[in-house]
Formats: structure tokens, C-alpha cells, sequence
């Protein structure tokens, strides 16, 4: 399986642990990098998109942005199966000829999300409680893309998609970890609006969010195992 990551600490959290229990390997790679993937792209079986600190849109301070995108419309192509976390939904969504735009306001912390009731029938989605809290951390969402399938929404916008029957996007972080956070909350170049009471609220639900989060990427893994190879 490839990870795709777009930073030091927005990486794999609880699914490598996941990946590996079922016995696959999980392999890194970045596009920022400016080297080619480990191996090709048809010998993985699937992927996962991690998270960043840039937005789907800036190409003009990450020309790679635009690179990732056609690779990712690529994977869509092949059906091979994703999962985009974050601002890897937010490409996901890009590369399926979706718009990316800000948030009307950003979410940041702990918030609530609902599944449709799509996501409550979805293969991976449907795993999940009807309703949960979720961390969150991003002031960009994208608009569902065309034939695609909305899974989950908070109260500011929508929260998971599944684009056919190989590809979902999830815009909370359910891959990350207490020591994740709090590095996120430690970064001085993209403080929190209110980090104060973000650190004592992921004591209290990291554990019960990590459970969470171990189990959607168990969902993951078994359907990408369901889906047909690409020819």
C-alpha cells in the first residue's frame, strides 16, 4: 500500500498500525519530494492521501499540487482504491473535477458529523457511529464531486464522499495521533484559533477517536480487497 504525505508530521498515525496488523506493507512517498514513487503505481493496492499544511489550491507555492492532482486522476482512472484524509480529499475531490474552496468558517478541534443515510449502508463509512465527534483541522472543504456519493456532514460542510466503488474521502482526521496534535497545536506558523481548550478535549477522546479511526481503516483495507484489479 502507498502513503501519500505532504509533511513531517501529517502521516499515517494509527492506519500504519492498521495496514500492518493485516499484513501489508505500507510505503512513503511524496510528490513534493521530486522523485518518482518507490515502485509503480499499478503494483500497490491501494493508497492512502494524507493531510498537509497547504490548501488544494495553492499552486502557485507548491507547484507539485498540480502534479499530485493529475497522479491522482490517475488512481481514479485505474479504479484503484483511495482513501484521501483531509487535504487528501480535498485532491481526490480536485482530481474528479470538483471545486476546492475555503470553509465558511474553519473547523478546528473537536466537532460533531453525521453520516447520511449513504453512509450509514457504505462499505467503510457505515462502519462508524450513526453519530460521532471527530477531530478536525482545515479552513478548506471541497463541493461533492459529480457521481459521487456524500457519507457524512458536520454543521459547516460535508465530511465524506465515495466516488464509485473504489474511492472515499474523509475530511476529518481519523489517522491521527495525541502526539500528532500536539505538534500541530505547537506549530507557531499555523497556531490554532483557540489551542487552549483543544489539548485538554483530546485527552478526554483520543482514545475512544484512535478506536474509531483503527476501525475505519479496517473497513478500508477489506473493501480495497473487494475491489477488482485494474486491467
Amino acid at each position: 500500500m502507498l502513503s501519500l504525505v505532504h509533511g513531517g508530521n501529517a502521516r499515517a498515525g494509527v492506519f500504519e498500525d492498521v495496514v500492518l496488523e493485516t499484513g501489508h506493507d505500507l510505503e512513503e512517498w511524496s510528490l513534493a519530494w521530486g522523485t518518482p514513487p518507490p515502485r509503480p503505481l499499478d503494483d500497490y493496492d491501494a493508497l492512502l492521501v494524507f493531510g498537509g499544511s497547504m490548501h488544494a489550491d495553492q499552486d502557485d507555492r507548491h507547484p507539485w499540487l498540480r502534479e499530485e492532482t493529475m497522479f491522482l486522476q490517475r488512481v481514479l482512472d485505474l479504479h484503484q482504491p483511495v482513501l484521501g484524509v483531509c487535504l487528501g480529499a480535498q485532491l481526490l475531490a480536485r482530481a474528479a473535477h470538483a471545486a476546492v474552496v475555503a470553509c465558511r468558517e474553519p473547523e478546528i478541534g473537536w466537532y460533531d458529523v453525521e453520516l447520511t443515510p449513504e453512509g450509514r449502508d457504505d462499505p467503510v463509512l457505515g462502519r462508524l457511529p450513526e453519530r460521532f465527534t471527530a477531530f478536525q483541522w482545515h479552513y478548506y472543504t471541497y463541493k461533492t464531486p459529480a457521481g459521487a456519493v456524500e457519507l457524512a456532514r458536520s454543521e459547516t460542510c460535508s465530511q465524506a464522499f465515495r466516488l464509485g466503488e473504489a474511492a472515499w474521502g474523509v475530511q476529518f482526521h481519523p489517522e491521527v495521533t495525541a502526539d500528532q496534535i500536539a505538534s500541530w497545536l505547537a506549530d507557531v506558523e499555523d497556531p490554532p484559533p483557540d489551542g487552549h481548550s483543544i489539548g485538554p478535549e483530546t485527552e478526554r477522546r483520543i482514545a475512544e477517536w484512535n478506536d474509531l479511526g483503527r476501525m475505519l481503516c479496517s473497513a478500508f483495507v477489506d473493501a480495497a480487497a473487494g475491489v477488482p484489479a485494474s486491467s
